[in-house]
């Protein structure tokens, strides 16, 4: 989506090869997801992931999607560090869906392995500790992405 955002970005709007490649793939994509309304009786379950230039991150219960969300990275956000975007991701996720997140406990699939000891660390800089500190208000459950993806497996081969 990048280039076709960027067409934006002047004083007027430029069309480019890049952004007639990229709107040719979302095409390929434009079959939109099944989606489902949320129930509260169910347990929730958190997906984030990051790329180069962007986040994203997947709310959904029983492997049935509820919500999804995703964010262009701006330049200073793309020179962080990996574990640093997976961190902002995280805290992004929990922000955008905290009114489904707050009153109960969820499931929190994370794929950078550093992350699962994120209340252990001893030092923590500015940016750290904030976050840190926003994650206090929730309680979850911090699970490796290798489990979800092993989890699917194990249900599509009972299928």
């Amino acid at each position: 989506m990048a280039p076709i955002t960027d067409c934006l970005k002047n004083e007027g709007f430029q069309w480019t090869p890049a952004a007639t490649k990229t709107f040719m793939e979302v095409k390929l994509m434009i079959e939109a997801p099944d989606m489902c309304l949320p129930d509260f009786s169910k347990v929730f379950e958190v997906t984030c992931d990051v790329s180069g230039l962007a986040i994203g991150g997947m709310l959904s219960q029983q492997n049935h999607l509820v919500a999804y969300f995703n964010e262009k990275l701006n330049d200073a956000r793309q020179r962080y560090s990996t574990y640093d975007k997976e961190f902002y991701a995280v805290v992004e996720a929990l922000y955008y869906w905290r009114h489904y997140l707050l009153p109960q406990e969820f499931v929190l699939y994370l794929d950078h392995e550093a992350l699962k000891y994120l209340n252990s660390r001893k030092r923590l800089n500015a940016r750290h500790s904030k976050q840190v500190e926003f994650l206090q208000d929730y309680t979850f459950v911090l699970k490796h992405m290798r489990e979800l993806k092993t989890k699917s497996l194990m249900r599509s081969a009972d299928e």
